[in-house]
């Protein structure tokens, strides 16, 4: 029978005193016995850390005299500080000159960053701050005012800050522009205001949001200012963009952006056309349109259209109406195997992004003006971000190729 190889023990352990984590579980009989044991043992090592930075400060250890200046040791004072398991009563050394400045429990502050950020955690999946204030009461055993959390989530507007004003890879595969609706209360009165999201896929497959802006409304104006920011913080060239089909928007892009191909999201366009249709043949058009966008070659999709114009054009005449125009900004997606083409003629990918910023919105009435709802809005953001970083989108890895067959040498810039 082969022998089990013994796992690796951890370098942090292995320094530790022999027999110490014996005498620490000896006492331990239930989890209140262990948070106990845990909570005393976190404040003496956290002020044995702080001793050993002043003994740093002053040169010399405990016990051996003074400085040369004459300082020395002062006592202690007390502070407590809530960190991410609880609050802790710590002694704090201090020196006789008062010029130590320990770094571990720097002064002033009151919380370590363990606990700011299971606040923004909370924060970011949709506790409002009455809900928060609840359970980290029940969980940490000490009062905490709204205020507090609303100063530890306002000091992440610095960090959303540089996050808007950060430089931008100079070409993307693939961006698609999409705006939701969130309730803000401005001038005294709750609007529903529009959130213009950019959703940006580089050339590894890897999704980025590049930024978010909220305004009255959405309008092509508005996302022709947005262009002109992408541009401005180093975005050269935009391979695809997948709009959903407002108004002036293809113009105000290649005012800014004029080589990229724009592609109408065929989702929008079904939506639209079912909405003249009665419910019992919403499934016998939804199937001809879907000949349309799933045809092999544009002269297939236009043969299909023109069925759906013999079939159902006379009583539905705005149907044939609705791809016509689309027409132009739908037939790029066919030059794509159906695989690929499914991540290009749609705009799923912000829409499934949108659902996912939707869940926390859905536990507040609404914001009391622009930064609070930047403020979760970029906490779900940040969120979503690192799970994409670990995960490739595979679908558009598998678009790559054809991508760079089809832009040439656009495409390379991108790599």
């Amino acid at each position: 029978m082969a022998r089990r190889k013994k796992k690796p023990v951890d370098p942090a352990l292995a320094a530790l005193p022999e027999g110490l984590l014996d005498q620490l579980a000896a006492g331990v009989k239930t989890p209140a016995d262990f948070q106990q044991v845990y909570r005393a043992f976190q404040k003496a090592l956290t002020e044995k850390v702080l001793q050993a930075e002043l003994t740093h400060h002053l040169g010399y250890p405990e016990g051996e005299g003074r400085t040369p200046e004459g300082n020395a040791r002062n006592g202690t004072t007390p502070k407590r500080i809530t960190t991410d398991t609880g609050t802790l009563d710590l002694e704090i050394p201090r020196d006789r000159h008062s010029t130590f400045a320990p770094q571990f429990v720097p002064k002033g502050v009151r919380r370590l960053p363990g606990f700011d950020e299971t606040v923004l955690a909370l924060y970011a999946r949709g506790l409002t701050t009455r809900e928060l204030q609840g359970y980290l009461e029940e969980r940490y055993q000490v009062p905490v005012s709204p205020d507090l959390i609303s100063t530890v989530t306002s000091e992440v507007m610095e960090e959303v800050t540089a996050w808007q004003r950060r430089p931008l890879e100079p070409v993307y595969l693939a961006v698609v522009f999409d705006a939701l609706r969130v309730k803000i209360r401005g001038e005294g009165v709750v609007q529903n205001k529009a959130v213009y999201l950019a959703l940006g896929v580089l050339p590894d497959g890897t999704k980025e949001v590049l930024g978010l802006w909220i305004a009255q409304t959405e309008g092509a104006a508005f996302w022709h200012r947005v262009f002109s920011e992408l541009q401005t913080r180093g975005v050269h060239d935009i391979l695809v963009a997948m709009i959903d089909g407002l108004a002036g928007l293809p113009e105000a892009l290649h005012t800014v952006f004029p080589q990229t191909t724009i592609h109408q999201c065929v989702v929008h366009l079904v939506r639209q056309s079912l909405q003249f249709v009665g419910w019992k043949e919403r499934k016998l058009v939804a199937a001809d349109l879907r000949q349309i966008y799933t045809a092999p070659s544009e002269r297939a999709a236009r043969a299909a259209l023109d069925h759906v114009r013999e079939t159902w054009g006379g009583r539905f005449p705005q149907i044939p109406a609705i791809w016509e125009r689309a027409w132009e900004r739908l037939t790029p997606s066919l030059l794509y195997p159906l695989e690929v083409r499914r991540v290009l003629y749609t705009t799923n990918a912000i829409e499934s992004l949108n659902s996912y910023l939707r869940k926390p919105l859905r536990t507040r009435g609404h914001f009391p003006n622009d930064d609070a709802a930047t403020k979760l809005l970029y906490l779900v953001l940040r969120t979503i971000g690192k799970k994409w970083q670990q995960r490739p989108a595979r679908e558009w890895q598998r678009a790559v190729p054809h991508l760079q067959l089809l832009f040439g040498d656009r495409f390379p810039l991108a790599v």
